[in-house]
């Protein structure tokens, strides 16, 4: 699966580097993604850093139902 964060939404919250590091970073303003392919161990951080961006900015594709 694979992680993306819309910098036009992301308003720099900090939740998604808190509740997955392995995935997501803060850069000056907004959080990045620094891996794009998520490592399994950290799917379920992943999808709950989604699920609590409270802008919807992050989008996660390739995941299972």
């Amino acid at each position: 699966m694979k992680a993306a964060i819309d910098q036009d939404l992301c308003v720099g919250c900090g939740l998604c580097p808190d509740i997955c590091p392995e995935v997501f970073e803060m850069g000056e303003d907004t959080a990045t993604v620094k891996v794009v392919d998520v490592p399994a161990a950290v799917e379920a951080l992943c999808v709950e850093a989604m699920e609590s961006c409270p802008v919807d900015a992050i989008s996660i594709t390739g995941r299972d139902a």
